[in-house]
């Protein structure tokens, strides 16, 4: 018995090393005998549309498809990457979509499962941008661009964050505490499972009198990553490129 998490695979074009790893991945045994299989968001290193007509969301929906038609439902969380991601191609990945926040029972301890860049309220200037393209009226307008347009507007995003990440302290674009302790509280549980920050861990800590944990999905950018969540407890593993 196993559930697997993954998160972070900014799979892009200009590294097909890591989209093969991905797809060699989810063809494995360990995916296929898994109970279920989460993304966390970040998928790809930029989403403009579900009619995007390229290679890569081919070659990512026909893998995602590929699990789910063995049987192992796949779960899938919007990032700040891929948040214009939708139900269509969902339906042709056979992906089921999660709201951030979404609490799970995994073997029998709800759990909280997050993107993560929520819980990053220190970064000011990010939180303002996301609150401001979350909205139904930008994505509407986004989505009505030409293709084209769109695809020129990721790559002046994907600049833009270079910039920000290239001139913010780390520790700002870290998770508060104070907000993954509201966010834990607010559920009601006592474990939170995010990605995001690209700092795979597992860190103990004290929610009011019940001990805690937060569990940090790694990124896919130089290798992969997965958590194993079983019965008895979870562990990251790393996965080699070949």
């Amino acid at each position: 018995m196993v559930t697997l998490f993954i998160a972070d695979l900014h799979l892009d074009p200009s590294r097909p090393q890591i989209t093969e790893l991905f797809e060699h991945y989810l063809a494995s045994d360990e995916v296929r005998r898994a109970d279920a299989l989460y993304i966390l968001g970040d998928l790809v290193e930029a989403w403009v549309g579900d009619d995007d007509d390229a290679e890569l969301p081919e070659r990512i929906a026909t893998a995602i498809r590929s699990v789910r038609d063995a049987g192992v439902p796949v779960y899938f969380m919007p990032g700040n990457r891929d948040f214009l991601l939708g139900e269509t191609f969902a339906q042709r990945a056979g992906l089921t979509l999660l709201e951030d926040g979404a609490v799970h029972d995994l073997y029998g301890r709800p759990t909280l499962l997050m993107h993560g860049d929520l819980l990053c309220t220190d970064d000011v200037a990010y939180q303002t941008v996301r609150q401001q393209v979350r909205t139904p009226q930008w994505k509407a307008q986004i989505l009505a661009m030409p293709l084209e347009a769109r695809r020129a507007f990721a790559t002046k995003a994907r600049e833009d964050s270079r910039a920000h990440t290239g001139t913010t302290q780390e520790s700002i674009m870290d998770v508060n505490a104070d907000a993954v302790q509201q966010a834990l509280r607010h559920a009601g549980v006592t474990r939170l499972i995010h990605g995001h920050t690209h700092r795979p861990a597992v860190h103990a800590l004290q929610l009011d009198d019940h001990r805690a944990e937060r569990i940090v999905l790694g990124d896919w950018y130089e290798h992969g990553s997965v958590l194993k969540v079983t019965p008895s407890g979870a562990e990251l593993h790393g996965l080699s490129v070949s």
